[in-house]
């Protein structure tokens, strides 16, 4: 018997809207379930019968709600509890401003525009770009182009800079004596590569149209001038718009590729304890091999009668205390330093001319008393060092410097290349006019740069070294002097230079050659020795013992035997007596 299907209430035309529908009238279960079977005809008969029994177990609002609320359909559909690869990228972690690439980043103009440090050796491109030319040559060899712009690049258009400093080690002007600050406006002259300010080309070349430069007196032109700094456009020192800044390009440098295969290359930022612990574990790694690095002799030096010192080198002791060195058995006499040795022969006085430009100073010198410092003057004068130079500083009635090759009181080295010690004496004193001493940077820091005084100037005893004095051309003295100095600077309005030199006499020289002479003195008083030394001789050959017989006793002379038992047989002959001699006093039995 098939079930008639229920007709679904619905509201007539007829009715008025304020009159309620028969489905109205129905109970919330009732109206429920002929809404699901009116609305959701389409949907499979499974469907329907899960949601009827969801209504018929359901109750209070859950009933009420309905069956999407029930089963909770797409609610929260497009919420996630993790963050989305878009999330992650456009708004959270991932997300990185694109600030750091706009902002402005001011270079020095000082400053390589390549490597971004201050540059030693400057050169610059047609444009005005400053580069050093350690960085630049490098770059240009493997890329080609210009690290700025991208564009290509020669290394022949590079243009060699010439910066002046002053006295305290800053760039200036050479015309202005203005230092340049990174707010100047900087200039180069192209064709001699030397750096003015603005002020001084515009006031002295552009005005006049006299294009010549202002130190050589080179004739350029107008193009010639080449813009280093605009105060008024700084866009060339953005370092944020760099070329290689931008692509992160680059040049690998060997040394630092060749570090990067250690791997403590990258553990800069570590901890005290981290170092330590890395330490032992490469102590334990490489332990036979540090072993062996620790256990290499050092070079001994040749010991002979002359550097033999009275003291022996240690190594005995030392080797009998520490386990880690190699043994040694035999004392051995510490070999004295070469220039110690030297310095015993040098007995007399040293004597150099100086050839200014205002005329001739003689110059004595106390190698006797100051070695060291004499030697270094005096190789450094054979060697032309001081040809060319100027005397950078003069006070009037105090000293008047010079000996620094570069003019500004900041450089020059020593004969070895590295500073020296004082040697100050108390019989050597800056005692009157004419004194010869050396200019220092501070204790033991004796370089290259002399100064001579104009008067008495006691204060500077046990600071600077005295070595020499003026015994000739104190005229010379007095004019170099009377020349004007800038009274901010010292440093004199007219040139004094240093055109040559000229060694008279090198104790020092002679000093080598008694050295080598009493080395081949004692040289050949060893070889005679080894001469007339007794000849060992030779120890004779070993004769195997004679053998007489087979078997046991083949080594035994039964002749011999023999015989000597004869010899040893019992004797009929009386021992004759001793007759006592009286010696004087020896008893009464006498009288």
């Amino acid at each position: 018997m098939q079930r008639k299907p229920r007709k679904a209430a619905v509201m007539s035309p007829q009715a008025s809207p304020g009159c309620p529908s028969p489905r109205a009238r129905l109970s919330p279960e009732r109206a429920a379930a002929a809404a699901v079977s009116a609305v959701s005809a389409a949907v499979p008969r499974r469907t329907r019968r899960k949601a009827r029994a969801g209504l018929r177990r359901g109750s209070g609002s859950a009933a009420r709600a309905g069956p999407a609320a029930t089963m909770g359909k797409r609610q929260h559909q497009k919420d996630k509890m993790y963050i989305t690869c878009a999330e992650y990228t456009q708004f959270y972690g991932g997300k990185k401003a694109d600030l750091p690439r706009t902002n402005f980043r001011r270079l020095s103009f000082d400053h390589c525009s390549l490597s971004l440090q201050p540059f030693e050796y400057p050169v610059c491109t047609p444009d005005g770009t400053v580069f050093d030319i350690l960085s630049i040559v490098p770059w240009i060899k493997k890329y080609g182009t210009n690290p700025i712009t991208g564009e290509k690049l020669d290394a022949k258009s590079l243009i060699k800079l010439n910066f002046a400093k002053n006295s305290e080690g800053k760039y200036h002007c050479p015309v202005l004596f203005t230092v340049f600050t990174n707010n100047s406006h900087i200039v180069a002259i192209k064709t001699t590569g030397n750096v003015f300010a603005y002020e001084a080309v515009e006031q002295l070349n552009i005005k006049p149209k006299s294009y010549k430069d202002l130190l050589t007196d080179e004739p350029f032109t107008r193009q010639d001038i080449v813009t280093l700094q605009d105060p008024t456009n700084l866009d060339k020192f953005n370092v944020s718009n760099f070329f290689h800044v931008k692509n992160n390009i680059k040049v690998v440098d060997p040394d630092e590729e060749k570090a990067k295969l250690d791997p403590s290359y990258y553990l800069k930022n570590t901890n005290t304890e981290t170092r330590e612990t890395l330490l032992e574990l490469y102590k334990e790694f490489k332990g036979d091999d540090i072993l062996a690095a620790t256990m290499k002799a050092p070079e001994k030096k040749k010991v002979d009668k002359l550097n033999a010192a009275h003291y022996s080198t240690g190594a005995v002791s030392a080797s009998f205390t520490s386990t880690a060195m190699v043994p040694e058995t035999t004392h051995e006499a510490a070999a004295i330093e070469e220039d110690v040795v030297r310095y015993q022969y040098v007995k007399k006085k040293g004597y150099v001319r100086l050839h200014t430009n205002k005329g001739d100073l003689n110059l004595e010198l106390h190698c006797d008393m100051t070695p060291r410092t004499c030697e270094n003057f005096i190789k450094l004068c054979k060697k032309n060092y001081y040809d060319g130079t100027i005397f950078h500083r003069s006070i009037r009635n105090f000293v008047i410097q010079g000996g620094d090759p570069t003019g500004t009181g900041t450089g020059g080295e020593s004969y070895w290349g590295k500073p020296f010690k004082d040697e100050f004496k108390p019989n050597l004193s800056h005692t009157g006019r004419g004194v010869l001493s050396m200019a220092n940077s501070g204790p033991n820091t004796n370089k290259s740069q002399f100064f001579i005084t104009f008067r008495s100037c006691a204060y500077l005893d046990k600071k600077h070294t005295v070595f020499g004095r003026v015994v000739g051309g104190f005229e010379t003295l007095t004019a170099m002097e009377n020349v004007e100095s800038d009274p901010k600077t010292d440093r004199p309005k007219e040139e004094i230079r240093i055109e040559t030199t000229t060694v008279f006499v090198d104790p020092y020289e002679e000093a080598d050659a008694q050295v080598a002479a009493e080395r081949e003195k004692c040289q050949q008083e060893e070889d005679a020795a080894k001469i007339k030394a007794e000849v060992v001789p030779s120890k004779k050959e070993v004769q195997a013992p004679k053998t007489y017989r087979q078997g046991i006793g083949k080594y035994i002379n039964m002749a011999a035997a023999k015989r000597s038992v004869e010899d040893d047989g019992p004797s009929t002959s009386t021992a004759a007596k001793k007759e006592k001699k009286s010696t004087g006093f020896g008893d009464f039995s006498s009288w």
